[in-house]
């Protein structure tokens, strides 16, 4: 609260004392007196609904000495955090330096007292707050018969059907809201169906029926499922790229390969995960923003609410998911099936369809996407900067990457930089010299390059879009490495110390450092052993090693040691960025280059270095977020432990089992042409990266078709630093830019464009920024249960539709699903800058290629 707002208030107000109004308050009777006090103070407090009583209760016991040292050491903590709200920052800076005793009223102690009570026994987040507890019951249960049974049914359901359908394009997954949504009755119903059998073990009773189905199952359970939940276990890309004719065609990729790679990579993660709690788990920064949303959804769904009126809005965030699902369910129909120019909405096309240049800058598919309003649906506004979940100043500053990005390729491309005239400007498919896909079949034999048959086919070419994305990825991993390391320094070094420590205490308490008031909840429940996690690391690299010299792969243990070793040292920093911004990075381009130059010709083990580390980078930030939605909803680590280990054990039988099936009975798959749509989007990417690293190989790729690539790397090293020094200097003044997810930004391209991003950052505005800073209680109270419901909602709805109609083949033909496929943006007419020289072919001739 300014200076201003305080002058606002009545002398009779000021003069009240604040204590005794606010001991053990009731809600809504004693609503009017909060209101007496003020309006704003009131719904600030009000928006805490779950908490409201304890805070009260703390203001009423708390001393102002220890108040005042709890905002000083949060000042101190949070100078440069950018998730720490500026206004809250600059409330207790005047609270903390206020000298003189008269301004040290009944109002000014409420004030300090109720700021310390929020950072120092809540969290210093608002979003933190609107979906954590700030007490915990640990009899509560939590590990029961129940969870285990709906977490396995559950995993092997959604492993299978988001595998399934990964390999479609565009792809269909069930998320986490459609998750806890069928998960949350079921809990009940067996909390109704079962009985009551059990036996008592040292004074606690276990039973198949321990009474009503709890919040703390609830998270457990969607915990259990957590890595089920993403569009496909990353590793799964790996086997139909090897296996099918379409790409290499190896008969040797069985199912016994296909377990040890699948096994390997998911237990490396679990196990660097186990090792990362220090540096992304414990520590008050690392909020993971984007877990946020998955606990609001299960409180909202599995445990009651006090009611609470916060700007006008009385509705419970149950019933206001209810409504927000329903209405997204019924709306998704007319974008996703009945007007679907709605999604692609290229407006800007419909007026000269046949205008090349018009197409290229503002196209939705061919183009860039310079558009303002380029849809309607929720499905494409969501997907780029999660606006509804990640900070506003993640969405600022990666949309700024992507707009002063977009500049750089037009002027590639109309330049005719490296022969992208020639390409389509923003296609993420390697292409010949004739603008036709590479087929890597031309170039190989026996799994190695054929130096004679690549100099007769062609070298492989980037579009415009796609190399300013492999030189943005490349500067990116230097930068985002050097930065964080330079600005994390202190946490990296102390997180270190106590690594160390615990090898050579291994009774000392993970949580010793860290006392925040979540850590000292944790601290009562016993511990995960670090060497578990360890063993676990162990036991997955010696299957890895299993997999690489029992079957033809060419990739060898030392290889395979710098490939890991390379990716941990990466990892670490990553999932740091991760936790604090909301936004994960793989780390593919960079184990591309390794194995490369260690395996050169070799595209089959480039391609299993990659998906190694690309899966434990993936695995590793997957469990590190949830023993953080466990850290903040009090469930036991070691309950955790169990859930995660069972869990991958069948997820990893189940994607296997669904990827032999699809192998085997699905004609044409990963063809451009498959009737059903399973085109293998994210298999022709992981094809193509296996061709330019491995077959033909950063050496050529680097000296000779692309040199500048190679100093993208040295470029991020290079500009880290002063960009650090700056951001020091001016520590208050920059704290929300962030130069690495500026660059970030600018790897979103091919196939994605600004048409998929703009949309989310007008959301973002509204709802991260306006609404969070001028109706905070209703953002704390709602915003997530928003997200939750409008993303469950059109997942339900896409569902459906594909089933019911678009996989029966039941087509709507009219203008309105048409107009965004018609023209050059919808492939219709000329792709390409420049026509085909005389030649037929661009570039240096056969026989003399790099």
């Amino acid at each position: 609260m300014t200076d201003a707002d305080q002058g606002s208030l009545s002398t009779e107000h000021e003069k009240k004392s604040v204590e005794p109004h606010v001991r053990n308050i009731d809600i809504e009777s004693n609503r009017k007196i909060l209101e007496d006090l003020d309006p704003e103070r009131a719904e600030e407090i009000l928006g805490q609904a779950q908490n409201i009583d304890f805070i009260l209760d703390k203001i009423s016991t708390i001393s102002l000495e220890e108040s005042l040292e709890i905002l000083k050491g949060a000042i101190e903590y949070h100078v440069d955090d950018p998730n720490f709200p500026r206004h809250s920052m600059e409330k207790i800076t005047t609270l903390v330096n206020v000298s003189s005793e008269d301004e040290k009223d009944n109002l000014y102690e409420f004030d300090l007292k109720f700021q310390a009570v929020l950072i120092g026994y809540v969290s210093p987040y608002p979003e933190v707050r609107s979906v954590v507890d700030a007490t915990d019951d640990p009899t509560i249960p939590v590990e029961t018969f129940r969870v285990y049974v709906l977490g396995l049914l559950y995993i092997i359901v959604i492993s299978g059907v988001n595998q399934f359908f990964t390999t479609r394009q565009p792809h269909i997954s069930i998320s986490a809201a459609v998750v806890q949504i069928l998960l949350y009755p079921s809990g009940k119903m067996l909390a109704a169906a079962l009985p009551d059998w059990g036996f008592t073990l040292r004074g606690t009773r276990y039973s198949l029926n321990p009474g009503p189905w709890t919040f703390k199952e609830q998270m457990l359970a969607f915990i259990m499922m957590g890595g089920s939940l993403s569009s496909t276990n990353v590793t799964a890309n790996l086997i139909p790229v090897l296996h099918l004719n379409v790409f290499y065609g190896y008969k040797w990729v069985t199912i016994g390969f296909q377990l040890l790679i699948q096994f390997s990579t998911q237990l490396i993660g679990i196990g660097l995960a186990g090792a990362m709690r220090r540096w992304a788990v414990y520590p008050v920064r690392c909020v993971w923003p984007q877990n946020l949303a998955g606990i609001a959804l299960n409180r909202a769904l599995a445990k009651s609410e006090q009611r609470t009126t916060v700007h006008g809005w009385s509705i419970s965030r149950y019933w206001f998911f209810w409504v927000v699902f329903a209405l997204s369910f019924s709306y998704y129909w007319i974008p996703g099936y009945l007007f679907t120019a709605l999604s692609t909405f290229n407006w800007m096309n419909w007026i000269a369809p046949n205008n090349f240049n018009l197409a290229v800058i503002s196209g939705s598919t061919l183009g860039l996407g310079f558009n303002p309003i380029t849809t309607f649906d929720w499905t494409v506004i969501n997907h780029g900067f999660g606006p509804l979940t990640l900070p506003f100043y993640t969405a600022v500053n990666q949309y700024l990457g992507l707009v002063l990005s977009a500049f750089a390729i037009i002027g590639m491309y109309w330049t005719n930089y490296k022969y992208t005239g020639y390409l389509p400007v923003n296609s993420n498919n390697l292409m010949t010299n004739t603008g036709a896909q590479f087929n890597v079949q031309k170039v190989i034999t026996n799994g190695l390059l054929d130096v004679e048959k690549y100099q007769k086919y062609s070298p492989p070419f980037y579009s415009a879009g796609a190399l300013f994305q492999t030189g943005s990825n490349f500067f990116f991993h230097t930068i985002a490495v050097t930065s964080i390391f330079l600005s994390e320094w202190k946490t990296l070094y102390l997180s270190i110390k106590d690594t160390i420590r615990d090898l050579k205490n291994p009774l000392r308490s993970n949580y010793t450092r860290f006392q925040d008031v979540h850590s000292r909840m944790m601290a009562r429940y016993e511990e995960v052993p670090d060497w578990w996690f360890y063993a676990i690391l162990v036991g997955g690299f010696a299957l890895t090693v299993a997999a690489i010299t029992a079957y033809p792969t060419r990739a060898t243990v030392p290889g395979l040691l710098i490939a890991y070793g390379s990716t941990i040292l990466c990892v670490i920093p990553l999932i740091l960025l991760q936790s604090i911004a909301g936004i994960g990075f793989d780390i593919a381009s960079f184990t591309d280059i390794i194995s490369g130059y260690l395996y050169p010709g070799n595209g089959t083990s480039m391609m299993i270095m990659r998906i190694s580390s690309n899966a434990m980078d993936f695995t590793a930030s997957s469990f590190v977020g949830n023993q953080k939605e466990a850290h903040y909803t009090k469930i036991p680590p070691r309950a955790v432990f169990r859930v995660q280990f069972i869990g991958t054990v069948f997820r990893c039988l189940a994607t296997v089992g669904v990827v032999n099936w699809q192998m085997s009975f699905i004609s044409d798959l990963c063809t451009t042409n498959q009737p059903q749509k399973f085109k293998c989007a994210g298999e022709h990417s992981f094809y193509n990266s296996s061709i330019a690293w491995g077959v033909i190989g950063p050496r050529r790729m680097f000296n000779d078709i692309y040199p500048v690539l190679k100093y993208c790397f040295l470029m991020g090293f290079l500009v880290a630093f002063p960009l650090h020094f700056i951001r020091r200097r001016f520590r208050k003044q920059m704290r929300l830019f962030n130069p690495i997810l500026v660059v970030a930004g600018m790897g979103n391209w091919a196939p994605y464009n600004l048409s998929y991003y703009t949309p989310g950052f007008y959301v973002s505005i509204a709802f991260m920024f306006v609404i969070r800073k001028r109706y905070l209680a209703w953002w704390e109270k709602y915003n997530y249960i928003l997200h939750s419901g409008l993303t469950s909602g059109v997942a339900f709805g896409a569902l459906l539709v594909f089933f019911t109609l678009q996989y029966t083949g039941v087509k709507l033909s009219w203008w309105g699903n048409n107009a965004s496929s018609m023209g050059i943006d919808g492939g219709i007419g000329r792709q390409t800058l420049l026509p085909l020289p005389k030649a037929g072919y661009f570039g240096p001739a056969p026989g003399h290629y790099p």
